[in-house]
């Protein structure tokens, strides 16, 4: 994580209201929530484990057993249970 100092980037009268609160000391900012994105949407991942998911629950409803999936897709049965049986997907 990269510190920036608050006076190089900040109004000086939020920094006397944010002075009120917290001085010297380290504060984390995050970031708001319309900037968040999925896990996974900007390196590709989310839509790998997508089609993963999608294989895994046609195979189960073209009557592969529970077992035999996650014996394949080297998953717990767990797993293979919540993404057979999900409503989405």
């Amino acid at each position: 994580m990269k510190y920036v100092n608050a006076s190089n980037i900040l109004p000086e009268n939020l920094i006397i209201e944010i002075q009120k609160y917290v001085q010297g000391e380290t504060i984390y900012i995050p970031k708001s929530e319309t900037t968040y994105r999925k896990w996974g949407t900007l390196s590709g991942g989310r839509k790998l484990l997508d089609k993963r998911n999608a294989n895994i629950k046609s195979a189960f409803i073209s009557g592969t057993a529970i077992q035999d999936l996650a014996d394949e897709y080297f998953l717990s049965i767990e797993t293979i249970k919540k993404i057979v049986y999900s409503k989405h997907g």
